[in-house]
């Protein structure tokens, strides 16, 4: 059933908002070289890789120089991107990964494989079910950036702080995953946005 509410609500999410990407992919072109969309390799379900897709938020190739972005002082983000990445616009591409089975709308945000070597065997229960646009753990960590952005170390405070309390919520939401789950969590999420 939530899978037919993926195909259903990912199909209207691209039909009804296709002028707001069409604005946005302009928009990131005509401030910085290079295409409006960004696609990055994750680990999906079952631990397989996919690539999710995003609208582009940094200068091209600025992944080459870390993996995290720290808020605002990381330079490599562009002006639109720090609107688009505010108000989680970035995310919206990602409903082409939902229609086309690679993520749901909702469920653990997939992460790239240098994280995901670093579960321990139960934290790799998040791999057995499809990775999503948003979930718990998306919803308390709204500004993980900001965080990162005051931490001196900002790739070991998300190896050992927040990646930890992210796989946490990820299990609150795959022990108690139902039709009605998914609806809060979407619910939840927009609520947060729009606060």
């Amino acid at each position: 059933m939530i899978r037919f509410f993926d195909i259903l609500f990912s199909f209207l999410g691209i039909v009804l908002l296709s002028p707001v990407f069409l604005c946005l992919y302009v928009g990131i072109c005509l401030e910085s070289r290079g295409g409006g969309f960004y696609s990055q390799l994750r680990v999906g379900r079952n631990g397989k890789d996919f690539y999710v897709y995003k609208f582009r938020s940094m200068r091209m190739g600025a992944d080459k120089q870390g993996l995290i972005t720290v808020g605002g002082r990381d330079s490599r983000i562009t002006r639109v991107g720090y609107f688009i990445r505010k108000y989680k616009l970035d995310e919206l591409p990602q409903l082409f990964n939902v229609l086309k089975g690679d993520m749901s709308l909702v469920g653990p945000r997939p992460e790239v494989r240098k994280y995901v070597e670093l579960y321990t065997e139960a934290q790799k229960k998040v791999l057995s079910v499809r990775p999503g646009i948003t979930d718990y753990a998306s919803i308390e960590y709204v500004d993980e950036n900001a965080i990162l952005g005051r931490a001196k170390d900002a790739d070991k405070v998300y190896v050992e702080q927040i990646l930890p309390d992210k796989i946490r919520y990820n299990m609150k939401y795959i022990e108690h995953r139902s039709v009605k789950e998914y609806f809060k969590i979407i619910y939840l999420t927009i609520w947060s946005i729009v606060r």
